[in-house]
């Protein structure tokens, strides 16, 4: 290694340059934080540059950067102020002068946690360079979020008692226990979550709630939950660079391997907030569209997230950026979380080369797109009414369908469980039928990128004589879902299209509640586990597709 003095060099003269280069000949014992000689050194040139002056000192106890600042403070070298280590520490610890005796800054200890050093030390030189107190802070395992490390009680620098061996230890040890993984969280994404409400927007623990529910689809551990409000974005972070600290700090503490942010991130923000970080960066869109690519099965739905992923990347691939390499590849080069996809196309790869995938595949979809017209088209001479039921995303839908036709589609308490569209038959009385099409559940703020790229779901339900909206009236926030589905389907221009509303999971309500829904609020209530309560719905079905024609049915299915 080449052993040169870093920093604030501006108005150095050579020799004083020499002198602090042969810092780098002092060794300090393992058990010591600073040797007494040591501590001496660095005060008498402190003193005489009238600068701090600090060390970064290995466990060995050999000096690996001499560093010089100015009077108030010091710039870390390359290490970097928000880039943390891999380990559950550094390996490295920091001595460092104060010309005004001062005690440990918060600049000190946020660098200590951010860099994950072993220590943080600082020695007050008096005005004769002499050395006094030694003060003394570490990370903490069970320290509060906003604060993550301990202070030791100051004592005199040139003659420390603390056993630095027995602390960094002690330290590792409890870290490991802090962070030991239970065996239902192994091989899950570690990761924080962080919610910025913008203005005055009062769905924070609607959305909080909802993201939570994301992660458990997506197989994502959440550590911890942070939140703040902003009059608006800031246009580099999101969240400006102090909230960006305390983000990275509660992060490095709990041990987080993955940020995830909510609302989505603009491509220059998700770079900034990559390159300060050195973190994998994941927002909510890209949490979806990996939710997406594990749920993909069909050709049709593997070739619509690819689309959709590279549609989305496409903005974000920047040269000499990692941001994207991160996300798609995990340990041993294994694609992780927001990386993975049916196609396994690199993130990375650039933009000419995205654009001619994104062209390829769109043409593959537009084919496929034409035999499904044809499938359409022939069960429209047969004159077989569709029904086309949609709704928020795990409303039940799919537990519906399986009800209503005695079917196998998966169905389960996760959030997009359905990708594909799935078509069932329903046989009415006087032998007529009718084809049920369970759809992919919407979602508020629905990424643009999905409502482009899934345009066979969107097929089913524009060509659908009659929509089922079936909401979870269990749901604390189901207005809210309501207004979420009716606006999506106005944006796809099927806000005319007749439609009964259907309140589900009715046994997680009391009968009080239900009564009141169905008769303010119209619609039928219904569990999808009791067949027993399907009647009305159906007759009301029956009503709209083969009574009073097509240009009636909605008036006649709320009846």
């Amino acid at each position: 290694m080449q052993q040169e003095v870093t920093g604030n060099l501006a108005g150095l003269k050579t020799s004083e340059i020499k002198s602090l280069e042969r810092l780098y000949r002092r060794r300090v014992a393992p058990t010591e934080v600073v040797s007494s000689e040591l501590a001496t050194q660095l005060a008498t040139q402190s003193a005489e540059l009238h600068r701090q002056v600090g060390v970064l000192i290995d466990r060995r106890g050999a000096i690996q950067h001499v560093i010089v600042g100015d009077a108030s403070k010091l710039v870390l070298p390359d290490v970097g102020r928000m880039r943390g280590g891999q380990g559950r520490f550094r390996g490295l610890r920091l001595v460092h002068t104060h010309l005004r005796g001062e005690p440990l800054t918060r600049d000190d200890l946020t660098d200590l946690a951010l860099l994950r050093l072993d220590a943080v030390a600082a020695i007050g030189v008096d005005a004769a360079g002499h050395a006094g107190k030694l003060f003394i802070g570490h990370l903490l395992a069970d320290a509060p979020p906003d604060r993550p490390w301990h202070e030791l009680p100051a004592e005199q620098a040139t003659a420390s008692r603390t056993n630095f061996l027995e602390l960094i230890e002690r330290l590792e040890v409890d870290y490991g226990r802090k962070r030991r993984v239970a065996a239902t969280d192994k091989g899950k994404d570690r990761a924080l979550l962080v919610h910025v409400a913008v203005g005055r927007k009062t769905d924070s623990e609607a959305r909080v709630a909802e993201l939570r529910e994301l992660c458990r689809t997506a197989g994502v551990k959440v550590l911890d939950v942070l939140v703040q409000r902003r009059p608006e974005a800031d246009p580099k972070f999101l969240v400006g660079r102090g909230k960006l600290e305390d983000i990275l700090l509660r992060a490095m503490q709990l041990g987080a391997e993955v940020v995830i942010f909510d609302p989505d991130l603009t491509p220059g923000q998700a770079r900034s907030i990559s390159d300060a970080t050195e973190m994998k960066i994941i927002d909510r869109t890209m949490l979806i569209l990996d939710i997406f690519a594990q749920h993909a099965t069909s050709r049709d739905g593997k070739l619509q997230v690819e689309l959709a992923q590279l549609r989305y990347a496409l903005p974000r691939l920047v040269e000499k950026n990692t941001m994207m390499s991160r996300l798609t590849a995990g340990p041993g080069g294994q694609a992780g979380l927001g990386g993975r996809g049916p196609g396994e196309t690199k993130l990375e790869i650039n933009r000419r080369r995205a654009r001619e995938r994104i062209q390829i595949l769109e043409k593959r979809l537009e084919d496929l797109a034409g035999d499904r017209r044809l499938r359409r088209q022939r069960r429209t001479h047969r004159d077989v009414p569709i029904l086309a039921i949609c709704g928020y995303t795990n409303a039940g839908k799919s537990t519906l369908l399986n009800a209503l036709t005695q079917g196998d589609a998966l169905a389960a308490d996760k959030l997009f469980a359905t990708l594909d569209p799935i078509s069932r038959r329903l046989r009415f009385p006087q032998e007529r039928e009718v084809v049920i099409t369970d759809t992919v559940g919407f979602i508020r703020d629905l990424p643009a990128e999905l409502t482009r790229a899934f345009r066979a779901t969107l097929e089913e339900m524009a060509d659908a004589d009659l929509l089922v909206h079936v909401v979870d009236a269990s749901d604390a926030d189901r207005d809210q879902h309501i207004r979420a589905v009716e606006g999506i389907l106005a944006d796809l221009g099927l806000g005319n299209k007749p439609r009964i509303l259907v309140w589900n999971k009715a046994d997680r309500i009391d009968s009080d509640e239900a009564d009141q829904l169905a008769r303010l609020d119209g619609g039928f209530v219904v569990s999808a586990l009791d067949s027993a309560t399907f009647g009305p719905l159906l007759l009301a079905i029956e009503r709209g597709l083969f009574q009073q024609g097509k240009d009636t049915q909605l008036a006649h299915a709320q009846a």
